[in-house]
């Protein structure tokens, strides 16, 4: 007997306990012999990361393909990993160093502070993986891959030898972003954008050869900036072409205030006449756009700052080279040098206002961009780092979406695709951190640079390079060959490690053992699908089709899916700061895993951020116990499990009518779930199990198993049975937990099942009986008809109700005929006649082309339902026509919070329906 209460925190962790002493989910596992193989990689993780409800969505709309597929027995596999996230561990690591006053890295140094990171990973590292167990993750749990991990480091080594013996990485001096905090470049996925309250300030530059007057704007150019600081590094102002106020000063000079620095005034389109005075400064080496001017100009780039943001000038050799000595250089070098970029930026403003420069000061609220880790805005930096020929290696990438071989679904995600793959920047991928795949170059004393997979190799191509060349001898190259001690002396090895997204760009191909042929790479590469959020299309999606292009030949996988964000009930981004983010553990400690699940999954309608309201779960907790209780009523009935069912044989209409819409809805979710339409997949479920078998089979049961007829019990209870076995089955992928227990609590008594429910054989079952459908569905939508009519017209729900057949036709009173006890029983009937045409003051109902009449007088005070209907939906169209006064603001509409505006929408549509609604009940009611 099945326990009374549905407990989710009892039985998901003991069905999870049952899946890992099976070893279910192993590679392969439930497959049939020869299955065409399934495989998806798992976006790893951050090792130092918890579950967000972003990762819950995505995961859970994995497993939903893994579980299905699965079952439909191929040979799936679903790669689990994490990434070890550079940054982000680092830092882990170095704030638990000063929680426990223990020395820092620096005191340490990298081979002891590395080491601590591992020893950390270990203890701690990896929390995430557990609770994605917690979700129902079905991955392949022991093929579990770290993007550190042994195989992983040789694939890293072995890629980046072969992009650069090709030209395709190589080490050049461009703008990073650099985050002076962490001291290290970082990519732009970890650079956030602040809105912050700033200023613009208006400075004079001198023109060359005029005495500089304040006063006389003949005398100078004006130019705005808000980061006075950067001024230092400015090699030349740019304006427009078509700018008439300008076009006598193109090929002039002006003279650096501060500095002395004389630089050009020249045309580029960069320059907009609209904005400002239409006059830029240019500092090629701080700013990413002033870079590309600076390069159609060949313009210096002259870097003042240090990796700490601090101004550093005086022995700068780019900073002083062409400028002459001056009091007046001399004065900004002692008053600046040193100084941190902000108290810089005040004492530059000082000098600029004292020398008459200063033209005025603008509030200017914009945003500037911050580290995400450091936490401190970002600068523009130009360094020595190692790039990747992006734009070389994104045409087979791009070839691949436009020829179709790998499709994105959404397909308008192919657009952003192409926008950034087409416009892609050299790729770095260098970062100044000590956590990550150290970058495998050497330097020799002359700069000379060797690029190997291990230090032998880099230093017998050291030696046959300085053996060739005459820098060493034979002897020489020999005892450096021999002594350890001495090649330290001809090569030092990059102290740079490679950007996370490197490693993790090889995932699908490195994580089945390339660069080895290995048996899983031939069977499961390219993989099927990858599902991801749209905010790394870039950062990995697009960097996997590279790489596995250039690597293996053939695109990593054949369908991105790019499910969308998951906001708040309001539709608003969750974010600590707003205290709106919903973290999915303590969902499952308080509704289940499988709740959760459904939820994202029926919400996740393509293109359409997820809005979470956590009593929507609760709404799929109950769905869970309908379909608990409807089993063990079913079992408490006699429903037979683990039967065959011949349904051309079925002799009640009900029993063909239930398994016509069974072969619908699998039909339905199969299609839906290849379509990658997860919402309507779980919707089908929900209707079928909910409304179909729960509401009305059971209900329709009732006579039948309270009858006399054995014959039709009989039937009945192998259809309930079969019909559950199959419920359990389309709704596993979904709800894995539940349906897991309840596949094993209904095995029949005489034999256990034949397997675990998750490599159970997906329902390929297939009838059609339109006509039994067709009638039980009338049925079903007369009642629905007749109980909406009685609840909108307040009729008291023990009153029974006479019911009127307007003009039947010979169908429909064979129907009622048919039905009459279910009827009567059902929508609370006390007689059900024929006539010609509808008793006066009785609501009038349509159902499938015929009219019906229910006789209200003496059931409800009708003067007084029609007064309340009518003052009811005045005041829904009212509150219509008040959001409508606000949304035809514009004003509104502009200023306000999207997620405010999309609210009063959605109020609108709700008042609008309301209203529409009550107008319908004041139309039922006869004149």
């Amino acid at each position: 007997m099945i326990e009374k209460t549905y407990d989710a925190a009892s039985l998901e962790p003991r069905i999870a306990e049952r899946w890992e002493e099976a070893n279910a989910f192993r590679a392969g596992a439930g497959a049939k012999e020869g299955a065409e193989p399934y495989s998806i990689v798992i976006p790893p993780p951050n090792v130092t990361g918890s579950l967000h409800i972003g990762h819950a969505l995505n995961n859970t709309l994995q497993d939903v393909l893994v579980r299905f597929e699965r079952m439909r027995g191929k040979n799936v596999l679903w790669q689990p990993g994490m990434d070890h996230a550079g940054i982000a561990t680092q830092m882990v690591v170095e704030r638990q160093l000063k929680e426990r006053r223990e020395p820092g890295r620096r005191d340490m140094g990298r081979e002891a502070f590395v080491e601590r990171i591992w020893q950390w990973k270990e203890e701690s590292g990896g929390t995430i993986l557990g609770q994605l167990r917690r979700l129902g993750a079905s991955c392949d749990w022991s093929r579990e891959r770290f993007t550190m991990d042994e195989g992983m480091s040789e694939a890293v080594r072995t890629l980046f030898v072969d992009l650069y013996r090709k030209g395709l990485i190589y080490k050049d001096k461009r703008l990073v972003s650099w985050d002076p905090k962490l001291q290290t470049a970082i990519s732009d996925i970890e650079v956030e954008q602040v809105e912050m309250k700033g200023h613009l300030w208006h400075f004079r530059y001198p023109i060359d050869g005029k005495v500089f007057d304040p006063e006389d704007a003949a005398t100078f150019i004006t130019v705005a900036t808000t980061r006075p600081e950067t001024m230092l590094g400015d090699t030349g102002v740019a304006v427009n072409g078509a700018d008439e106020r300008y076009l006598a000063l193109i090929g002039q000079n002006v003279r650096l205030p501060l500095v002395g620095r004389l630089i050009p005034i020249f045309a580029d389109d960069y320059a907009d006449p609209e904005a400002g005075s239409g006059a830029v400064k240019i500092t090629p080496a701080h700013d990413f756009n002033d870079f590309e001017v600076g390069r159609r100009h060949d313009l210096p780039k002259i870097n003042i700052m240090t990796v700490e943001a601090a101004i550093t000038l005086a022995e700068n050799e780019d900073f002083l080279a062409g400028v002459p000595s001056t009091p007046e250089l001399a004065e900004t070098i002692a008053a600046v040098h040193g100084l941190d970029r902000f108290a810089a930026r005040a004492k530059i403003v000082e000098m600029m206002e004292a020398g008459g420069y200063l033209a005025r000061i603008e509030d200017h609220p914009h945003t500037v961009p911050h580290g995400d880790r450091g936490g401190v805005p970002i600068e523009p930096f130009l360094t020595d780092q190692w790039y990747v020929d992006a734009a070389t290696m994104a045409k087979p990438a791009i070839a691949s979406v436009r020829e179709g071989r790998t499709v994105f679904v959404p397909k308008n995600w192919e657009k952003t695709y192409y926008e950034w793959m087409e416009n892609i920047q050299p790729w770095c991928i260098s970062r100044q951190l000590w956590w990550g795949h150290q970058i495998p170059a050497w330097y020799g004393q002359d700069g000379e640079i060797f690029v190997a997979k291990t230090e032998e190799e880099a230093v017998a191509a050291a030696l046959a390079h300085y053996v060739t060349n005459g820098t060493i001898d034979d002897a020489e190259a020999r005892a450096m060959a021999e002594n350890p001690e001495l090649r330290a002396n001809l090569i030092t090895r990059d102290e740079d490690v490679l950007d996370t997204w490197f490693s993790s760009a090889l995932w699908p191909f490195s994580t089945l053992g390339w660069p080895e042929k290995t048996p899983e790479l031939a069977t499961y590469y390219p993989t099927n699908v990858v599902v991801s959020g749209f905010d790394i299309i870039f950062f990995w999606v697009a960097r996997m089709m590279m790489m596995g292009l250039h690597c293996m030949g053939e695109e990593p996988f054949g369908t991105v899916y790019m499910h969308a964000l998951v906001r708040d009930k309001n539709g608003a981004k969750m974010s600590k700061s707003k205290g709106n983010v919903i973290d999915p553990i303590e969902l499952f400690d308080e509704f289940g895993a499988d709740p959760v699940r459904f939820t994202l999954a029926i919400m996740a309608a393509q293109g359409r951020d997820v809005k979470l309201d956590p009593q929507r779960i609760a709404g799929y907790r109950n769905f869970g116990t309908k379909l608990w209780n409807a089993t063990r009523f079913a079992g408490m009935n006699g429903a037979e499990h683990g039967v065959t069912i011949d349904p051309e044989t079925l002799t009640l209409q009900l029993n063909r009518w239930l398994l016509t819409e069974l072969s619908r809805t699998i039909a339905e979710t199969e299609k839906a779930i290849e379509g990658y339409r997860f919402n309507e997949a779980a919707g089908a479920l929900y209707r079928f199990v909910w409304n179909n078998f729960c509401d009305w089979y059971l209900e329709l049961t009732k006579p039948v198993f309270l009858g006399e007829d054995e014959a039709a019990k009989e039937e009945t209870r192998r259809v309930t049975g079969f019909a559950l076995d199959r419920v359990f089955a389309l709704l596993h992928p979904f709800m894995p937990f539940l349906t897991e227990e309840l596949w094993d609590l209904t095995a029949p008594e005489t034999a256990k099942r034949a397997t675990l429910l998750c490599h159970a054989d997906w329902p390929a079952f297939a009838f059609d009986d339109t006509e039994a459908a067709d009638d039980i569905n009338w049925l079903i939508a007369l009642v629905n008809e007749v109980r909406s009519v009685r609840t909108e017209m307040n009729v008291p729900p023990a009153a029974e109700a006479a019911f009127v057949a307007v003009q039947p036709d010979p169908l429909l009173r064979a129907r009622l005929a048919r039905h009459d006890a279910s009827l009567k029983r059902l929508a609370r009937l006390k007689t059900i006649d024929m006539a010609e045409a509808a008793p006066p003051q009785a609501a009038q109902i349509l159902v499938g082309g015929a009219a019906f009449a229910l006789p209200l007088e003496g059931m409800i005070d009708l003067a007084a339902e029609v007064l309340r209907l009518t003052r009811a939906k005045a005041k829904a169209e009212e509150e219509v026509a008040r959001i409508d006064k606000k949304l035809g603001n514009q004003k509104f509409v502009a200023n306000a919070p999207v997620e405010v505006v999309e609210q009063e929408r959605e109020k609108r549509d709700a008042y609008l329906a309301e209203a529409q609604k009550l107008a319908a009940a004041l139309a039922l009611i006869a004149p």
